[in-house]
């Protein structure tokens, strides 16, 4: 037979209780918590105990709700009854849905621990939502992970914080589906001494935005291909030193301009496309975007960007559209579709 807990958990499993079985669609009236408390906590209380308790919650700053209503006793005397008690949550369940979609989208975080991470989630809401993402799950444990991804994560983050550099080995994968560090002339591991600005997301990716000593220049690297970080004691050189940042990072300009997040020279490019792709270029290069000469069919659209991006991008969409200017970037499209066509057997 279980023992009987101390009184003095009274009030602690009543927010258990309120945390596992409550919300606005589900709420408990005191008659409920008592029922609960007995039979999951092995607990027995009266209705003063529970409203008590309740009271002593809310001023200690937990947001619970209620419902107030008024009745006659036997004496004729009115009387306050207080029900349909629920714990108001920092999550509503669609956000959390948003959460572990987003988790289970990621292609960087290892499958150990992201199935970790949605059960923390899934701990944040309550017994019915467990029950509505049940059927939930994400992908087989098929894709390379670098399990020091958190760790990384956690360091940069120092860094960024404190304005120091990192020093950090940069990896490839191998056909054996392990990590290799990127090596110099010699034969040993190139050690990477980097100024960190910012981490991002994009792509399903996680990207460090940095300046690699001794450039001038902005780079990108992805995080889950950075092994062996170490927090170094030398300032990172500031912003304003690095082209490009002079006036600091701005963000949504640099994510629209660097859409593989390859690093290197911007360029500014004009180019004809399919009008139905207006959704597609807004999403890959943002507001920034002009429009002109909308046809009803095709429409131009001047962009700046990563040039070896775009070229990328000109191959994805292939036939829907067209790099009009520079001249120079035009040549380049044209001579890696011309390197794809020989590929295939050349032009019939």
């Amino acid at each position: 037979m279980r023992p009987f807990p101390p009184k003095k958990m009274l009030i602690i499993n009543i927010l258990d209780i309120l945390k596992r079985y409550s919300d606005a669609e589900h709420r408990l009236s005191q008659k409920d918590i008592l029922k609960i408390l007995e039979s999951e906590y092995a607990m027995k209380a009266d209705r003063k105990a529970i409203k008590r308790n309740l009271m002593n919650l809310i001023d200690f700053g937990y947001d619970i709700e209620y419902r107030e209503s008024f009745r006659k006793n036997k004496n004729g005397e009115e009387e306050t009854i207080y029900t349909d008690w629920y714990l108001v949550r920092e999550f509503s369940d669609a956000e959390l849905r948003l959460l572990i979609d987003s988790l289970l989208f990621s292609k960087h975080i290892p499958y150990s621990q992201c199935k970790a991470l949605i059960g923390k989630l899934k701990g944040l809401s309550n017994e019915y939502f467990s029950a509505k993402v049940k059927h939930i799950c994400n992908l087989p444990e098929n894709m390379p992970a670098n399990r020091q991804l958190f760790f990384t994560i956690d360091i940069l983050d120092e860094a960024i914080g404190k304005g120091k550099q990192v020093a950090f080995a940069y990896n490839d994968y191998g056909t054996d589906k392990k990590l290799h560090p990127k090596r110099n002339s010699t034969g040993e591991v190139r050690a990477y001494i980097i100024n960190p600005y910012q981490m991002v997301a994009t792509n399903g990716r996680y990207y460090l935005i940095c300046n690699h000593d001794p450039y001038d220049d902005v780079s990108n690297y992805r995080l889950d291909r950075i092994t062996d970080i170490r927090l170094l004691e030398s300032p990172a050189k500031p912003m304003k030193k690095v082209n490009g940042l002079e006036n600091g990072l701005n963000l949504p300009k640099h994510m629209a301009e660097s859409i593989y997040m390859f690093a290197g020279e911007r360029v500014s490019v004009k180019f004809r496309a399919q009008r139905y792709l207006a959704g597609q270029i807004l999403d890959w290069f943002g507001r920034d975007v002009h429009f002109l000469n909308d046809t009803g069919e095709t429409v131009e659209a001047f962009v700046k960007v990563n040039e070896q991006a775009m070229i990328f991008w000109a191959l994805q969409y292939g036939s829907h559209m067209e790099v009009l200017e520079p001249v120079a970037l035009r040549e380049k499209v044209k001579r890696a579709a011309l390197d794809i066509a020989e590929g295939y057997g050349g032009l019939q």
